[in-house]
């Protein structure tokens, strides 16, 4: 069967423009590598819903923030627009209350913790650690995941002393793109460090790139590549840089063709590693042949995977499972049916 071919015969992807030469790339890989099955994350921190598959109305992995909407960095692809969805919990108190609440009312199986960042991107969690540990104390199944920001050797072993179950970090391969982006004096240097701190713990660590992060142009993919594989991580996540939540007139979208490829430079560079899409990625159709290119490529799971996601994954022969949580972290059961939905 021929890929290409068979995504021309799919409704959600009828008016879908895939590049000939990437499709035959990924297909061939695939005959000489079987892919693995694939997971597609639906937690509980946005409405999802497609014709294949829905989410989960109960809170069952949120995202807590400690700085709410506030970010000192204000970095131009973000402007603090992705910390507005989270459930803010400036207090550590705060925090605990509401987690409580939501394993009693709602079956909370584990949550998100992040927050904006200082000047130097960091984040400072040290209040919240006695929370985490009362947390893990009483509920010892909780799963909580942290976005760590840049930290040393002594804030991981904290992060790890306090029960936190995954850490996750931006890994940026070009200092030009720290400067410009983020506004930040400091080198890639410091992010490997971060990396390796965190791998020096026994937390899971899942390091993210964002692809296009430089204006929507390919620029420290290939470095940030190399610097994640020379540590002992869990997973890797890849997300799209989204101009919707850039400072406008600054970021271009990135093409699908390009975004495929770096799919497949993963892919091939991390051949024993779980290479997953995030959350976050540009909408529309862009997203659906974004999503089609991850299935072909060989990655291992999807956040909020786009419609025809699922046919795609059928027509590449994998099998799938839906999980309610971030897709850095696996909680609770799962189901490899193409109508999912949660438990009630």
């Amino acid at each position: 069967m021929n890929w290409l071919d068979a995504l021309a015969d799919m409704e959600p992807l009828e008016d879908a423009e895939f590049d000939a030469e990437l499709v035959a790339q990924m297909q061939a890989r695939a005959d000489r590598h079987p892919l693995p099955p694939i997971r597609f994350s639906t937690p509980s921190f946005k409405e999802y819903e497609t014709s294949e598959m829905s989410g989960c109305s109960k809170n069952s992995f949120p995202a807590f923030s400690i700085t709410a909407a506030g970010c000192a960095l204000n970095c131009d692809h973000c402007q603090k627009k992705i910390l507005e969805p989270m459930i803010p919990a400036t207090k550590p108190e705060m925090l605990d209350q509401k987690v409580r609440d939501l394993i009693l009312l709602q079956g909370l199986q584990g949550f998100l913790l992040s927050g904006g960042s200082n000047k130097r991107n960091e984040i400072k969690y040290e209040r919240y650690y006695p929370v985490i540990e009362g947390l893990k104390r009483d509920f010892p199944d909780l799963k909580i995941a942290i976005h760590t920001a840049l930290t040393d050797e002594a804030g991981a072993k904290r992060m790890e002393s306090a029960g936190v179950d995954t850490a996750m970090m931006d890994v940026i391969g070009s200092d030009e793109t720290i400067q410009q982006v983020y506004k930040l004096d400091r080198p890639v240097e410091d992010f490997e460090a971060t990396l390796a701190a965190l791998c020096s713990t026994r937390m899971e660590v899942t390091p993210h790139i964002v692809v296009g992060l430089h204006y929507g142009e390919m620029l420290g993919e290939p470095r940030a590549f190399d610097i994640v594989s020379r540590h002992d991580i869990k997973a890797l996540v890849l997300v799209v840089i989204m101009p919707f939540y850039a400072k406008p007139g600054t970021f271009k979208t990135p093409s699908t063709r390009d975004v495929g490829r770096i799919f497949l430079e993963a892919r091939t560079r991390l051949p024993d590693k779980q290479v997953l899409l995030g959350c976050a990625r540009p909408p529309g159709m862009h997203k659906r042949i974004t999503d089609a290119y991850a299935v072909m490529a060989g990655l291992d799971g999807i956040a909020f995977p786009a419609e025809g996601a699922a046919q795609v994954t059928q027509m590449t022969g994998r099998p799938f499972e839906q999980a309610m949580s971030c897709c850095s972290i696996k909680v609770g059961g799962s189901n490899a049916t193409l109508k999912s939905s949660c438990a009630a």
